[in-house]
């Protein structure tokens, strides 16, 4: 597919504005030894007085290596709500363009389309929590820009298998956006595979979860060169802060203490799922691949407040569509998980 095809999917603003130049841009040596007198800083050294590289091409060089990419194939974001806010920014016409989500699933989707004045079109997900791809596929239309799909998703907790997404990018002439926020905790690979093949595929995955890094909110995208380069037309020049550079480039140099937390979660998951299934006010435990587990109960609300009670905070899903009677319950440390699973044994009457 030639560039072409991208640039047609764009906003006609988006292709035709020109993007802020920072000071940063015009120079991008940040460890040179110069004077620098170009952005109106504060010259007293703090660690924080300059500002942060606006492309974060060092953090971009180490996070490409590790994922198996190139550099110019990853957005950065203050969070992935930022990165999936710029793709409905750059690809959806406001009071025009339509997506399509896929509940039950994560709920930003929704606000994020309502924010920018987008319609969304609810195609929701089959009794196994996966793809209904005659139903997508009837939905599509002209005015069609994006899909939405969580992998593994959020909050059921099952992956899209591959060959699904795949048959979804044959079908659909729009930007596909995976969203692999718990990939990590996953058996299946990333669709990260997939991205040279298909450049109208987005992959959105985070620092929040599996490096452990939910409070310095970074977020990365992953898409053909081209979506990134008009992505970072449009983003804030300095949406990354050095702080969060810096924390992100320590956690990617501890490779095996993030995959020893990982494979300590999924034993946790996989052995409080064993536990649960004993207790009879629990329904039924739905597969998972990520750091959580969604639990059906016999009254959410009910088993909702007791555990608050014990102080055990949970999250009650029962208002998603396929998600009755259902609590999404993190996995913790051990200790954590030994006292959630003590206050179940307490309340199982």
């Amino acid at each position: 597919m030639n560039d072409s095809a991208i640039i047609r999917l764009l906003r006609p603003m988006v292709r035709e504005m020109a993007a802020y130049r920072s000071a940063r841009d015009d120079f991008e040596d940040f460890e040179a030894q110069k004077t620098f007198l170009d952005a109106n800083e504060n010259p007293f050294e703090s660690e924080v007085n300059r500002y942060p590289d606006p492309l974060q091409r060092k953090l971009k060089t180490a996070l490409a290596e590790i994922k198996g990419v190139k550099p110019d194939q990853i957005l950065l974001g203050n969070g992935s709500d930022e990165v999936l806010d710029l793709i409905f920014r750059a690809f959806c016409e406001p009071g025009q363009d339509e997506v399509i989500l896929l509940p039950p699933t994560y709920g930003m989707y929704g606000v994020l389309a309502q924010l920018n004045n987008i319609r969304a079109h609810a195609v929701p997900l089959n009794t196994n929590f996966e793809l209904d791809l005659e139903a997508i596929t009837a939905k599509v239309d002209k005015k069609t820009k994006v899909i939405f799909v969580c992998s593994p998703n959020n909050p059921t907790g099952n992956t899209i298998p591959l060959s699904q997404i795949e048959a979804l990018l044959k079908r659909f002439k729009g930007l596909v956006v995976v969203d692999e926020a718990y990939v990590d905790f996953a058996e299946q690979t990333s669709a990260l595979s997939l991205i040279d093949a298909y450049p109208k595929l987005m992959i959105c995955q985070t620092f929040s979860k599996a490096y452990g890094l939910a409070g310095i909110r970074l977020g990365i995208g992953f898409a053909d060169p081209l979506i990134i380069s008009y992505l970072n037309k449009i983003k804030p020049p300095y949406n990354i802060n050095i702080l969060t550079q810096k924390a992100a480039m320590a956690s990617l140099k501890q490779k095996k203490a993030v995959e020893h937390q990982v494979k300590e979660l999924i034993a946790e998951r996989q052995n409080m799922e064993k536990v649960l299934l004993n207790f009879n006010f629990v329904r039924k435990i739905f597969p998972s691949n990520a750091n959580f587990l969604l639990i059906q109960v016999d009254d959410a609300n009910k088993r909702y407040s007791q555990l608050i009670e014990n102080d055990i905070v949970v999250r009650n899903r029962s208002s998603l569509i396929g998600c009755e009677n259902c609590l999404r319950v993190t996995i913790g440390t051990p200790q954590e998980n030994i006292k959630f699973m003590n206050v179940c044994k307490s309340i199982d009457q």
